[in-house]
C-alpha cells in the first residue's frame, strides 16, 4: 500500500503529532506491540522508504525497513540499515525482542549477497545481536 504522510492520535489527550514518510514509499504491516510487563508500548512498521538504486523513486526493487514509532507519533526510529532488505520479523512478546530477516546486496550487482538475522531490543530500539 502507498502511503502519505500520516497523523498519529494520542487517544489520551486527543492531541495529533504529523509522522512524514515518502510519498512515493510503501507499507507491508503495521502492527502495534504492547507489553506492559516489559514496559513496551511501540509501533512496528515494514516499509519501502529508501530509494536505493536513485532511479526516480522508490519501487519494488528497493528495500524494506523496519521502522518503530512511539505511539504518539512523536518518536521515530528506523531500526534496520538502508541496505538490508528485510523479509520476516517477529517478536518475542516474553523478552520483549524482534528478530528481523533479511539479505543485503553488498556490491550493488542485484543478487543476494548475504542473509543476516538481526534481535533487537524493543525497549531500548539497540541491535543485541546479528547472525
Amino acid at each position: 500500500m502507498r502511503f502519505n504522510n500520516r497523523t498519529q492520535v494520542n487517544n489520551k489527550n486527543g492531541q495529533t503529532k504529523q509522522v512524514d514518510f515518502p510519498s512515493d514509499g510503501y507499507f507491508e504491516k503495521l502492527e502495534q506491540v504492547k507489553i506492559d510487563h516489559l514496559g513496551i508500548n511501540q509501533i512496528i512498521i515494514s516499509a519501502q522508504t529508501i530509494d536505493l538504486d536513485e532511479k526516480k523513486g522508490i519501487d519494488w526493487n528497493d528495500p524494506k525497513q523496519i521502522i518503530i514509532l512511539s505511539p504518539d507519533g512523536q518518536k521515530r526510529t528506523q531500526l534496520t540499515d538502508n541496505k538490508l532488505f528485510v523479509r520476516t520479523w517477529v517478536v518475542n512478546k516474553q523478552t520483549g525482542a524482534i528478530v528481523v530477516t533479511g539479505h543485503t546486496d553488498s556490491n550493488n550487482n542485484n543478487k543476494y549477497d548475504k542473509t543476516e538475522i538481526s534481535i533487537y531490543d524493543l525497549k531500548t530500539l539497540k541491535q543485541i545481536s546479528k547472525i
